[in-house]
């Protein structure tokens, strides 16, 4: 795209979620599954570690700062949704005394969808 063009909120999304999986990669996570769906929600991204299962929910901003960072997105609901939508992927998938954690990755991302900055908040909720 030409400088100065907009992105879609999607191409935002996709972006951030292929620095973080990048980023999981690189520090030893396997990543089981990208955007997990059932009728609860959606999860980002779902990765084994260290004998456990992750769940990380990314989150990204683009632009100035006016609108708050990436992680002050995550509310309560956010939180809510995301634990279930998690207990459902665990039902599912027959998965039964797992070691479990939420993690949040926050991306601020350039102009050209290149990335700024990433940060990993390790058992974020």
């Amino acid at each position: 795209m030409a400088e100065g063009e907009n992105y879609t909120r999607k191409q935002k999304g996709a972006a951030a979620e292929r620095a973080a999986g990048m980023y999981l990669s690189s520090r030893g996570y396997l990543i089981r599954e990208y955007n997990w769906r059932c009728r609860s929600g959606e999860l980002d991204i779902i990765a084994e570690y260290e004998e456990g299962l992750v769940f990380i929910e990314v989150r990204s901003r683009s632009g100035s700062s006016l609108q708050g960072t990436p992680e002050e997105s995550v509310d309560e609901r956010k939180i809510r949704q995301v634990r279930n939508t998690a207990q459902v992927y665990l039902h599912m998938q027959g998965i039964q005394d797992a070691v479990i954690s939420f993690d949040v990755i926050a991306v601020q991302l350039k102009r050209d969808l290149s990335i700024a900055s990433l940060r990993h908040i390790r058992n974020a909720f």
